[in-house]
């Protein structure tokens, strides 16, 4: 399995054990595509970018994770709610990877706007990871 695929099967299952994201978005509301009519509110695992980010002695990739918050409810007060709660399950977080370790997964930054042409508020997160291979 590649780092990426690990690294976006571990934030989903770290994102689908928290109960009180859970309790936000309901049983599926975390997901790796957009869906054309949105449950609202949803958590998606828009991408991941990899680059290589070895050293002369260790192999490593460098991923960033771009994930979105969509809601539905009039103003940006329950898309910032659920884009906190997924910032916290994330943030530093001790992932287990398959196949690979986990170096750091850090928060970047947050970008809230209203979608065009729809009712749908979104966040827009970014997050940056380290990854290794496993010896």
């Amino acid at each position: 399995m590649s780092a990426a695929s690990a690294l976006q099967k571990a934030i989903f299952a770290r994102l689908s054990g928290d109960a009180a994201l859970a309790a936000l978005v309901g049983a599926n509301g975390i997901t790796d595509r957009r869906i054309d009519a949105p449950a609202s509110p949803l958590v998606v695992i828009a991408g991941i970018d990899s680059t290589d980010h070895s050293t002369a002695s260790e192999a490593g990739e460098a991923h960033s994770v771009t994930l979105e918050v969509w809601s539905g409810a009039g103003g940006h007060r329950e898309a910032q709610a659920i884009a906190a709660l997924v910032r916290d399950a994330l943030h530093d977080a001790p992932l287990i990877l398959d196949g690979h370790s986990l170096v750091l997964l850090l928060h970047r930054d947050t970008r809230l706007r209203r979608a065009e042409k729809s009712r749908f508020h979104r966040a827009e997160m970014r997050l940056r990871a380290v990854t290794e291979p496993e010896s």
